[in-house]
């Protein structure tokens, strides 16, 4: 048996469920939003066009006596980078005398064109405190933008610009599950404002745990150590082909800035999440109905595993039998826990959430129970739970 059995006293006073809420990152931090007022972001912003084209600048030709590397970066960055995307985030506020709407802007970040349809991918901590959006594409035309989609826990977000299908270049997208260590990565966007540079490194670590802007575990994040800077939040992470293989999103930095640990929301996440944006609004989101005891108050208690707070009536839990936490004459007494999911052992809520994520909606997956002592095993359909 794990943990005790029984709790006494006011479990439920804190106890409400997994919890989703909005949070601070810690370790890694989200790649900071760059403010609006500087002198350097003023200088470099593009006019507003009103969806006008501006004369494009002339393409240098390549010098001779370069490398093959060399030539093949360039080459990248000038395909590349007609398809990344600067974004100007702006919070709608009343005044509190005249009642006045005012503009007061958030700062700006990258993003990149996703389709013809004009959807564009971004993080979602990009536009969190955004009331109004403009993305401005690499002919320097600058559109307004509406919020399609989100996904807080994994930090993605897709915007749509009604550009015509003429100015919009998506980007050849690659895959992640087969990266490895050492292979050349090169990081696209616009650093504190300065609009479409580009940066170059490797691929440092492969299958990292990131914290999302609300809390939950994003995994299989990439390391690199191509810098990533404020400003660069959004842009696309690319390999040696220009093929996308991720998004980057945060950095270890003790003052902000880049210190050689960048991190970059895998390609396979962003093509399986972006598609439920655009269709849904949201992601998908596989569950069999029940509600989970955070992860520290079960810690509290020295239980391990995912235990089970409560089911939803008529969920697929409910109909497996499957019990929340409980009281009687003695207090609060502990139900389910789920320790395993198909065979794979569940220490926590992530390690649950993750699993079913994992395996989607209307999948059949077996849970490893434990009540009381005794293990038994279930087999649930997932739901897409809301």
């Amino acid at each position: 048996m794990r943990g005790r059995a029984w709790i006494f006293g006011c479990l439920f006073v804190v106890a409400v469920g997994v919890v989703l809420g909005k949070g601070l990152w810690t370790g890694p931090q989200a790649v900071p939003s760059e403010g609006t007022g500087s002198d350097e972001a003023a200088a470099q912003a593009p006019e507003r066009a009103g969806g006008a084209q501006l004369s494009p600048a002339p393409v240098a030709p390549i010098p001779e006596g370069l490398g093959a590397e060399e030539r093949r970066d360039i080459e990248v960055f000038r395909q590349a980078s007609a398809s990344v995307v600067f974004i100007t985030s702006i919070a709608l506020r009343r005044d509190f005398w005249s009642f006045d709407v005012m503009q007061i802007p958030q700062g700006t970040g990258s993003g990149f064109v996703w389709d013809k349809k004009g959807h564009i991918v971004t993080n979602f901590h990009v536009i969190e405190a955004g009331d109004k959006f403009s993305v401005t594409l690499a002919d320097r035309s600058e559109w307004e933008a509406d919020v399609v989609g989100a996904a807080s826990d994994k930090d993605l977000a897709v915007l749509r610009i009604a550009a015509p299908t003429d100015r919009l270049v998506p980007l050849t997208q690659g895959k992640s599950h087969d990266l490895l260590v050492g292979q050349k990565v090169l990081a696209l966007g616009n650093p504190f404002g300065l609009d479409h540079s580009m940066t170059s490194g490797i691929v440092s670590a492969l299958g990292r745990e990131l914290k999302s802007p609300n809390g939950r575990i994003i995994r299989d994040v990439i390391q690199t150590d191509a810098a990533i800077n404020p400003g660069n939040s959004g842009g696309p992470l690319l390999d040696s082909s220009g093929r996308l293989i991720g998004v980057n999103a945060a950095i270890v930095s003790p003052n902000g800035a880049s210190a050689g640990i960048g991190f970059a929301v895998p390609v396979d996440t962003v093509k399986r999440l972006v598609p439920q944006l655009i269709e849904k609004g949201r992601a998908v989101n596989p569950g069999v109905g029940v509600a989970l005891l955070s992860d520290a108050q079960a810690s509290q208690f020295g239980l391990e595993g995912a235990v089970v707070l409560s089911v939803v009536a008529g969920s697929p839990a409910d109909h497996a039998g499957i019990e929340g936490i409980g009281r009687s004459r003695r207090g609060y007494v502990v139900g389910d826990i789920v320790i395993a999911v198909d065979g794979k052992a569940v220490k926590t809520t992530d390690d649950l959430s993750y699993a079913f994520e994992t395996a989607g909606v209307g999948r059949t997956v077996t849970l490893t129970l434990e009540r009381q002592g005794q293990k038994r095993d279930v087999k649930v359909t997932l739901r897409d739970i809301r």
